[in-house]
């Protein structure tokens, strides 16, 4: 029987089990490195991650989603190895205490920054589904229990599905990034993934954040092709989609407080304009009465003990 990490929850109030905490593993960090505008977020080494996991277990985290920055850029990603190495750490240490969630995404290992391969200011898919189903059946392989394709290219999840049927995969789970916006919210995090876009903008494939009736297609068809859960980013500026999306797909769907978001509650607390924790709760509250079934945010070890 497939275990389902994430199922709807019904409830209105916030509680530890459906909060997932991002976690970064950068190849060129020697132990930890501060990440600037995200409070207690830091860039950690691919060993000094374990014990900042275990740290966050005693919280009452188990839920993770890992982010890793090779040192190695690539025009036409193959070589996933430290990304092995790094998942496979983390899960023969950890194992069933943990649900490890993996960003399945080109645009940290690409040379241009982009989520995927590119050709003359253009993506080319075919180059870039290749890669991206070499990723996924590396993460798989480690021992990953999620993979999270955050990628946004036409029919991903239709191609990993492919992919996991042909490796012995047929089980494995995918939350789709099904409803994410071309936004301006997401500088903190390009700067820690170094995934700045050169060359071109992301509006190709990331969603106009005007068109509401496009954003919810989009996790209608990723629902479709095989998603097992589906999720809204920026989070704090969707929340008005995904009580529809869980309506149409009749999935799990969850939110994504992305990093802009999350900086600005670390920055009007330093202005003293407001009280940190509490400006966390009241923000991921609107999202769990928005129907939030999971939550994805910077700030889930820092309120754990009020929940």
């Amino acid at each position: 029987m497939i275990k389902n990490y994430f199922p709807i929850d019904q409830s209105k109030s916030l509680k530890k089990k459906i909060l997932i905490q991002p976690l970064f593993v950068d190849q060129k960090v020697k132990n930890s490195k501060e990440i600037k505008g995200l409070g207690n977020n830091k860039s950690w080494s691919s060993s000094s991650i374990i014990k900042a996991i275990e740290k966050d277990l005693k919280k009452g985290i188990n839920n993770f989603l890992l982010f890793i920055v090779p040192n190695k850029k690539q025009k036409n990603p193959e070589d996933f190895s430290f990304h092995y190495e790094v998942i496979r750490r983390i899960k023969n240490y950890f194992g069933k205490d943990i649900v490890l969630l993996i960003d399945t995404c080109l645009c940290s290992i690409t040379v241009d920054g982009h989520c995927g391969v590119t050709h003359k200011k253009s993506i080319d898919l075919n180059k870039t589904h290749y890669s991206l189903g070499l990723a996924a059946n590396t993460y798989l392989e480690a021992g990953a229990d999620i993979i999270a394709p955050s990628d946004m290219m036409k029919n991903t999840t239709k191609y990993l599905r492919k992919i996991f049927v042909q490796n012995g995969f047929s089980n494995s789970q995918i939350m789709s990034y099904s409803t994410k916006f071309k936004s301006h919210f997401y500088g903190p995090f390009r700067d820690i993934a170094k995934s700045s876009p050169q060359g071109f903008d992301r509006s190709s494939y990331q969603l106009p954040v005007e068109d509401k009736a496009k954003a919810i297609k989009s996790s209608i068809s990723n629902a479709a092709q095989g998603a097992n859960y589906l999720m809204v980013k920026p989070g704090m500026t969707s929340i008005d989609l995904i009580r529809d999306i869980k309506k149409e797909t009749l999935l799990p769907t969850g939110a994504y407080q992305v990093s802009g978001e999350y900086a600005s509650l670390q920055m009007l607390s330093k202005a003293k304009f407001g009280n940190y924790v509490d400006l966390l709760i009241e923000s991921l509250t609107v999202l769990k009465r928005a129907q939030a079934d999971f939550i994805i945010t910077y700030g889930a070890r820092d309120i754990a003990k009020y929940l």
